[in-house]
């Protein structure tokens, strides 16, 4: 097998796998131990995962806090004590005179920058401890609530049967539980509401669009071809282009000028490869993360 080309290669996780997992089978796929993902799905959730291979691992603190975008189907008339499907039913109630105005309204009041409060069973820590490791050990978990925005939620069909089942499309930003949002539309109605089914269509400008199976980047004996770092930087960030002069004093860690650009931005050479990731103060921008190190 050839070496891995480092970049970024977007995965469609299968549902009934960790995160971890895709990373390890992603370590078999591309022959390299070098393999980071950025942002974790519950294994009951599919979707978008951003993997990255190689230095590209490098990329992924700039991954973390992206907008995301879902959609999830949430039933109402059951609550379960991790928010989602794979955990127990702890109440039942009667749905059936919840009306879709009332979900509608209900919904729309969870727009906006709000504070959540994350699901009980989550990677949030607790002195140390993640409180999902807590509550499977049988303690209560109660979290604080966190700021969070959640730019729109729009309805989808909406199902009736023993219980009630909402199609929601989710835009939101990077910390939004979308089990939350199962609890809290349940709880607002009065008859306890839980996610049954998730799936992450986008992380920023990383879409299903350009997503593959594991299946897919399997069935190849190279490794499969990545989003180049440069193009990737480009998704993540604004951009712009080293002299030659400038790309040199960037491989030994030195500042260049700075171009008057806001916030941090990826810096590339004249082929488009990525140099580093830099900030401006002053007069002058400093190199946050050097990729191409002399």
């Amino acid at each position: 097998m050839t070496t891995p080309q480092p970049g970024i290669i977007v995965v469609d996780k299968p549902q009934g796998i960790t995160s971890h997992g895709v990373v390890s089978r992603m370590r078999r796929i591309c022959g390299t131990r070098k393999i980071g993902h950025g942002g974790t799905l519950d294994p009951m959730a599919t979707g978008v995962l951003i993997i990255a291979v190689g230095k590209a691992t490098r990329l992924l603190t700039y991954v973390s806090g992206l907008d995301k975008a879902y959609t999830a189907t949430v039933r109402l008339g059951q609550s379960t004590v991790t928010d989602d499907a794979e955990g127990e039913i702890t109440a039942t109630a009667d749905s059936s005179a919840v009306t879709d105005q009332a979900i509608r309204e209900a919904l729309e009041g969870m727009t906006g920058e709000i504070d959540q409060v994350p699901s009980a069973v989550s990677a949030v820590k607790i002195d140390g401890k993640r409180a999902y490791k807590r509550v499977r050990e049988g303690e209560t978990v109660e979290l604080k609530a966190r700021r969070v925005t959640v730019a729109s939620i729009d309805v989808g069909p909406i199902r009736r049967g023993e219980c009630v089942d909402v199609d929601i499309d989710v835009s939101c930003s990077s910390g939004t539980y979308i089990r939350a949002i199962a609890r809290d539309l349940g709880a607002s109605l009065g008859v306890g509401g839980h996610l049954t089914a998730l799936r992450r269509t986008r992380v920023g400008r990383f879409g299903l669009d350009a997503a593959a199976t594991l299946d897919e980047l399997a069935e190849h004996d190279d490794p499969p071809e990545a989003i180049p770092m440069g193009e990737a930087a480009a998704r993540l960030m604004p951009t712009r282009t080293a002299t030659e002069a400038e790309a040199k004093a960037l491989s030994y860690g030195k500042s260049i000028a700075a171009v008057g650009i806001d916030g941090r931005y990826a810096v590339l050479d004249e082929a488009g490869e990525l140099l580093a990731v830099m900030a401006e103060r002053g007069d002058l921008a400093k190199p946050e993360t050097v990729f191409a190190a002399a």
